[in-house]
C-alpha cells in the first residue's frame, strides 16, 4: 500500500534501498566491523553481509534489527535517517 501518492518501487536498486544500504554500510563500518566479524557474530557466512550491503539481497524486518543489535546500533535511529532522506 503506497501513502501520499509515491510508487513503491521493489527493486533493490531504487533510490531508498541504495540510501538503505549505506546506512547499514556506514553503521557497521562506525562499529568497527568488517563484513567477515560481523557475519561470523551473526553466524551467517560473509556473503551474507557482502549481498545485502552490495544491493544483492534485501534483508527483512526481522534481520534488520538483528544485525542492528549485533552492531550495538539503534534500528530506529537508522530509520529516522532513512525517513529524513527519502
Amino acid at each position: 500500500m503506497a501513502s501520499r501518492g509515491r510508487i513503491l518501487e521493489k527493486s533493490v536498486h531504487s533510490e531508498p534501498q541504495i540510501s538503505f544500504r549505506e546506512l547499514m554500510t556506514n553503521a557497521r563500518k562506525n562499529a568497527g566491523l568488517t563484513q567477515s566479524q560481523l557475519a561470523k557474530r551473526l553466524s551467517k557466512p560473509q556473503s551474507f553481509v557482502a549481498k545485502y550491503e552490495g544491493g544483492e539481497r534485501r534483508i527483512d524486518v526481522i534481520e534488520f534489527i538483528m544485525i542492528c543489535r549485533t552492531m550495538s546500533v539503534d534500528p530506529l535511529a537508522i530509520l529516522r535517517k532513512l525517513a529524513k532522506s527519502m
